[in-house]
């Protein structure tokens, strides 16, 4: 990238770079199993219990000053299990499925090659930084589980900060740690409500909306600058920016030449 255009990239970690979802679902499936083979549990009843969890899942809210994540997290397979089965509390059946999916879903977490292969030709023009929410101990293990470490400048994680995504703050913090402006760094990521609408917030360069299925989002939404189907598109609208800067730098070139 040339000296008047994007100087960093923040990218999204979950279902930006990594396929959580995917890895969550093999995870989920895993335990199923384990459910039936093991516990003797119904194929239905195994499903209900996890479809609870991953509602319960979808609607955390965490306070590591009250509860650390793993106990949270058994109690909602504890509370799954007594809601679908009934009976007596079984912690240990819930510790057993948390570390089992824990476990699947961390082994599933891959960094795709052509996405590493992607981020080594960036870094050679641009500074990376990732920039996830969560919990810092699950965020911190899912990161060291794909082993993206060596292609970021820096890693910021929501959930070691005094604001995540989208507040404003995190994203300033995020660019004195690459001693760069808002108005010279890129947001990528998944989320409207987080990555694209905290990109518009702290008044960064564009936000770059990663939508897979290439859906159309509410009229409500945030507009994201760019839309890419694939986190691989990437290099191309970068591209496209810095000719849409350096045909303006010639425009304003020839115009102070005028006058």
């Amino acid at each position: 990238m040339g000296v008047h255009g994007v100087k960093a990239v923040f990218f999204d970690l979950d279902n930006t770079l990594v396929d959580t979802a995917a890895a969550g679902r093999r995870a989920i499936e895993e335990v199923i199993s384990a459910l039936q083979s093991k516990h003797h549990y119904g194929e239905g009843e195994a499903r209900i219990i996890c479809d609870k969890v991953q509602a319960k899942l979808l609607k955390e809210c965490h306070d590591p000053a009250k509860m650390c994540i793993t106990d949270l997290r058994i109690s909602h397979w504890e509370e799954a299990i007594q809601e679908t089965i009934g009976g007596e509390v079984n912690r240990n059946l819930a510790a057993e499925c948390y570390f089992l999916w824990k476990t699947t879903r961390l082994q599933n977490l891959t960094l795709a090659e052509d996405t590493r292969g992607m981020l080594t030709e960036l870094r050679k023009g641009v500074r990376l930084l990732l920039l996830t929410n969560g919990d810092k101990q699950t965020q911190r293990e899912k990161i060291e589980a794909c082993a993206c470490q060596p292609y970021f400048d820096a890693i910021v994680v929501g959930g070691e900060q005094k604001e995540e995504k989208p507040a404003p703050s995190i994203f300033h913090y995020c660019c004195d740690l690459l001693g760069v402006q808002p108005a010279e760094c890129v947001m990528v990521g998944d989320s409207l409500d987080t990555d694209i609408q905290g990109g518009l917030n702290a008044g960064l360069k564009a936000t770059v909306w990663l939508n897979k299925a290439m859906t159309t989002p509410v009229d409500t939404s945030p507009v994201p600058h760019y839309i890419i189907s694939s986190v691989l598109d990437l290099p191309a609208v970068l591209q496209k920016m810095e000719h849409k800067i350096n045909a303006k730098l010639g425009t304003d070139h020839m115009g102070s030449s005028n006058e």
